[in-house]
């Protein structure tokens, strides 16, 4: 089984314009959640991670468009990645793609495509293949790496250039509205107070190698995706398919649940995703670790939040630190979690990151040294 290894990563969030930047940020206990009056997005004011007004503005580009953009164009300037080369492959995740044009006077209904934004992307860097688009509710980002690993691994690519981003607008916080799913204020994670989610702009991307000369890099051990088949947007009360996932990514990874140095939840402070995901935890036998969720920070950044918290959790393993859960303050899961609560120092080899969400699914992947 050929080793895949993370060459490169970058986030581009309303914190900051690089991984560094928004760590650094993090571990100050800085966040990017914050009150907005945003009248064209909503009637009154709300709680979420937002760029500023006029920050995404070129001709023939979107503002989804321009956040994979930034994303991207670090890293094949960093790396010096050849879109050109045949064994590179370009992949994308979102939810929303370009749905905020529903509110503007758009004419050309393939303006609306994911296809065609993922086109759009690839012929402005080159790529010489069709990209991969991935678009599996909030697993979405999780799943695209999951992609990559595995075309890796089967020689079909030595190169995987993963991108992920998503855009707040009217039609997003009314959708998650309609749900009764927002919180009136900063979201709490797996905490006894918790009442919804924050929504969150940002953008991810990581380039993924099969090449032996990166062997010196962390890795991306293993992965799993599955669903739980309960409900449209109810997760699985018994968590037993989320630990389904976790225990075969596990073994996809040859790795002991004992061994898992750290868990970077899914975390949306739903009253139903988070005792899921507790319960899951400890399902699968990984209870013990810390855990953190980083949606009090970035807010859900939807099909972006998979690669955020993925690069999250590769910086903090770098810097072996692990932070704190915004927002939590008492236990508020029937699972006695280890939720992080201070900036923590810890030897970080192995780390898990799990994702759910609406339709039932749920996927996993381990990070080593």
């Amino acid at each position: 089984m050929n080793d895949v290894f993370v060459v490169a990563d970058h986030i581009y969030s309303p914190l900051g314009a690089t991984t560094a930047e928004n760590f650094s940020l993090l571990k100050k206990g800085i966040a990017g959640v914050r009150r907005h009056e945003r009248p064209e997005m909503a009637d009154q004011s709300f709680y979420a991670a937002l760029f500023g007004r006029g920050e995404f503005v070129a001709e023939g580009y979107t503002k989804f468009e321009l956040l994979l953009i930034r994303s991207i164009s670090p890293l094949l300037k960093d790396t010096g990645i050849d879109p050109a080369d045949p064994k590179t492959i370009l992949i994308l995740s979102t939810t929303k793609g370009n749905i905020s044009l529903l509110e503007e006077d758009i004419e050309d209904p393939a303006r609306f495509s994911l296809a065609g934004s993922g086109r759009r992307i690839a012929q402005h860097f080159g790529f010489v293949h069709s990209p991969i688009v991935i678009s599996n509710a909030c697993i979405s980002g999780v799943l695209a790496l999951i992609t990559a690993m595995r075309l890796i691994r089967s020689d079909r690519y030595r190169t995987a250039v993963v991108a992920g981003a998503d855009v707040i607008s009217r039609f997003v916080l009314s959708g998650f509205g309609s749900f009764q799913a927002i919180s009136a204020g900063p979201c709490k994670p797996f905490d006894q107070a918790r009442d919804g989610i924050n929504l969150g702009e940002g953008a991810g991307a990581v380039v993924l190698s099969g090449d032996q000369r990166y062997q010196g890099n962390l890795r991306l051990r293993g992965g799993s995706v599955g669903n739980d088949a309960n409900h449209i947007s109810g997760p699985s009360r018994t968590g037993e398919e989320l630990a389904q996932v976790i225990t075969r990514s596990l073994a996809d990874a040859r790795c002991g649940p004992d061994e898992i140095d750290f868990i970077s939840a899914h975390g949306t402070a739903t009253p139903y995703n988070d005792e899921m995901e507790a319960r899951a935890i400890t399902l699968a036998g990984v209870g013990a670790a810390p855990v953190n969720s980083l949606k009090g920070y970035y807010g859900h950044t939807l099909g972006a939040a998979g690669l955020i918290e993925s690069i999250v959790t590769l910086q903090s393993m770098r810097e072996d630190r692990v932070l704190p859960s915004r927002g939590y303050e008492i236990n508020g899961v029937t699972m006695p979690l280890n939720i992080c609560t201070t900036l923590l120092s810890t030897p970080l080899d192995y780390c898990l990151k799990t994702a759910s969400g609406f339709g039932g699914c749920n996927a996993a992947i381990v990070l080593c040294k």
